[in-house]
């Protein structure tokens, strides 16, 4: 396959234009608002006299930048989970939320939180990530294993969504269960999980975040002239030289380890894997390269555009953002899947 061609690159430049005007004005706009100046300004004092910035200044570097690049990275994150995960199966349903992924990293972060002083592990700042990604890939590898034929040993897609819903409905009521068993603040930050929030954002979250996304997006590229051979056919593919077993572990396993990070930093967000992959197959088609490259844009920009609908509509209170994308995908899928013909 030859390189992508300036339409592709175009449509690059316009979501960078699209993400920067959007980061701008999430950094701008919230329960309060800090105007440009200030922003420099607390650039400048952060980096050579931190100890005089005024309020506004020391919201914006404490709460407001970090919450906004963790909001890029999370939305990066999702969409590209997303192009990977309907690419491996080629259906264009799957996301990481149907597989378990999501529902299985918020049981380990609840796990975490309600259980965490009882055991004596304790690996610092990577604690909670590490029991969130491990949530995600014990309950991704259940709904793997137990939809898997015995006769031929594979997945079908109906077999593997089906699963997918129990495995989901499974850990979703151990987070039920923790949170009826949690003290009060435990259970308020596991019901903020389930809804998704970005109000707990700091600068330990948007390193580790910010690392395992640009990672995995990185590694991700590199597997996306495999799965472009994987559309036409697993046979085909094999053909062409490709190691299949070895292209969907490599591939879940970016998927997982990136989505369950995230997830235990903002909890379960849901349909931004789902239309992104859709809304940019409708501009340029089905090229997972450019469709990881610019999903990991266009991610970014819907979870922004959720970020500061969620902060504006009960300024100075806040709305969780995973009933703001929810509001937004629903209405968005339902009149993608009717262009595309799949109502009868």
């Amino acid at each position: 396959m030859g390189k992508p061609g300036n339409h592709y690159t175009g449509t690059t430049s316009f979501l960078l234009v699209l993400l920067i005007i959007f980061v701008l004005l999430s950094m701008c706009y919230g329960a309060v608002n800090i105007s440009m100046d200030e922003i420099f300004s607390a650039f400048g004092k952060w980096l050579n006299d931190s100890e005089n910035m005024t309020l506004n200044e020391r919201i914006f570097m404490e709460i407001r930048f970090p919450r906004t690049l963790l909001c890029v990275f999370v939305g990066a994150t999702l969409a590209v989970g997303g192009v990977l995960l309907q690419a491996l199966f080629r259906n264009p349903i799957v996301e990481p939320g149907l597989v378990g992924t999501s529902s299985g990293a918020a049981f380990g972060a609840a796990l975490y939180f309600v259980l965490g002083g009882v055991f004596k592990y304790n690996a610092g700042e990577w604690t909670l990530p590490f029991a969130a990604c491990s949530g995600g890939v014990i309950s991704t590898a259940l709904v793997f294993f137990l939809s898997r034929s015995r006769q031929t040993g594979k997945s079908s897609i109906v077999a593997l969504l089906l699963t997918g819903i129990a495995i989901n409905a499974l850990f979703l009521s151990g987070v039920g269960f923790l949170s009826y068993i949690a003290r009060d603040p435990q259970a308020r930050s596991i019901t903020f999980w389930n809804l998704g929030t970005l109000s707990g954002a700091n600068w330990h979250s948007v390193i580790i975040t910010g690392t395992t996304t640009v990672i995995c997006i990185l590694v991700a590229l590199q597997y996306a002239k495999h799965l472009n051979a994987l559309m036409i056919g697993e046979d085909e593919a094999q053909y062409l030289g490709i190691n299949i077993k070895r292209l969907k572990f490599t591939v879940l396993l970016i998927n997982v380890f990136m989505v369950a990070i995230a997830t235990a930093f903002v909890g379960v967000i849901s349909f931004v894997g789902l239309i992104v992959p859709h809304l940019l197959r409708i501009i340029n088609g089905s090229d997972n390269r450019f469709l990881i490259r610019n999903g990991a844009l266009l991610g970014a920009i819907l979870l922004s555009v959720a970020d500061l609908t969620a902060r504006m509509l009960l300024k100075p209170a806040e709305l969780p953002i995973g009933i703001v994308t929810s509001v937004i995908g629903v209405p968005v899928f339902i009149l993608l899947l009717r262009r595309k013909n799949y109502f009868f």
